[in-house]
């Protein structure tokens, strides 16, 4: 790695000396340009990620300054320069914008948008706007994403609630939702529970109204319901169930709704092997994922306790 780091030193002061120096119509921007992506690959490999960022971001400012429509190129390594930083720090949440802001001017195509920039947010908002590219939501989001990746929910949940609200106001209500669902998710796994239930509901009144989002209904009353149980208030999950019903008459047929029903009438009758075999039974057909096991085995464990604590009395 050390012999990487020091043939891409050695390229970028070759680059840094040929922009000194003088050159035709542009040319050493170019040529500069050349040597500043070969000393950006050495410190990929070196996995210098902080040193293969910098050196993006000056191989984007010569191709702006290069002769000829360079700004695709440039955008390409302003792009690259935000993923190289996101490998070490949050530098990547003002470069990977940059590759939009400077370059986008409502003229390029959404697919080479969504090559460059490789990752939802960039599909979730070229895809709406098709060109016409609202940088303020791409920054929030990428931040957003980037406080997810560190496992900093606060912030994290600080961030999508602001990209929720910019995807409301553009009325590109699937991403909002999707925004708001990762706002419910946080929450519940900082012990938030009500603020969690009352996102999950609202989403699943919102996807009612639409062809294309209410088959997901269920999965989000699933969602709020499970956050219910971790709430350990049996009247509460019953109460629940009730509205969800008269929600969506069809929920009542569900699995999701026999897997709730099933789980509260345990921890109503404080039976944790009941609970079990409720939560296996629903796994079985439909594999449950990390978040819905993590609160399940919250539920779980407060039902056990509950259980001990029952028989140290008797």
């Amino acid at each position: 790695m050390s012999d990487q780091i020091a043939k891409g030193l050695e390229f970028e002061k070759k680059a840094e000396k040929k922009l000194s120096g003088w050159g035709l119509f542009g040319s050493k921007y170019e040529d500069a340009g050349d040597l500043f992506e070969k000393a950006a690959n050495c410190y990929k490999l070196a996995k210098s990620w902080d040193q293969a960022g910098a050196v993006y971001v000056k191989l984007a400012q010569c191709h702006l300054k290069a002769s000829g429509d360079s700004k695709h190129e440039a955008a390409s390594a302003y792009a690259d320069a935000g993923h190289a930083y996101k490998k070490t720090n949050t530098k990547g949440v003002h470069c990977l914008p940059r590759a939009i802001i400077k370059f986008v001017h409502g003229k390029w195509e959404a697919q080479h948008v969504c090559k460059i920039l490789q990752g939802p947010a960039s599909i979730v908002i070229v895809t709406r706007f098709c060109g016409l590219v609202d940088v303020k939501m791409f920054r929030v989001l990428e931040i957003a994403e980037l406080y997810e990746q560190e496992q900093n929910l606060e912030q994290a949940i600080a961030y999508y609630d602001k990209a929720a609200d910019l995807f409301q106001g553009e009325e590109v209500t699937t991403s909002a939702n999707q925004c708001k669902q990762k706002i419910a998710q946080f929450s519940a796994q900082l012990e938030q529970y009500q603020k969690a239930i009352e996102i999950f509901e609202e989403v699943a009144r919102q996807s009612l109204n639409s062809n294309l989002l209410k088959y997901g209904v269920r999965g989000h009353l699933l969602n709020a319901g499970i956050c219910q149980l971790c709430k350990g208030d049996v009247v509460a999950i019953t109460n629940a169930l009730e509205r969800y019903q008269e929600l969506d008459p069809t929920f009542s047929g569900t699995r999701e709704y026999r897997l709730l029903a099933d789980l509260a009438a345990a921890l109503d009758e404080e039976d944790v092997v009941k609970f079990t075999d409720a939560v296996k039974e629903f796994d079985s057909m439909t594999k449950l994922d990390e978040w819905k096991t993590t609160l399940l085995l919250r539920v779980k464990l407060l039902l056990k306790a509950k259980e001990d604590e029952e028989d140290d009395l008797t």
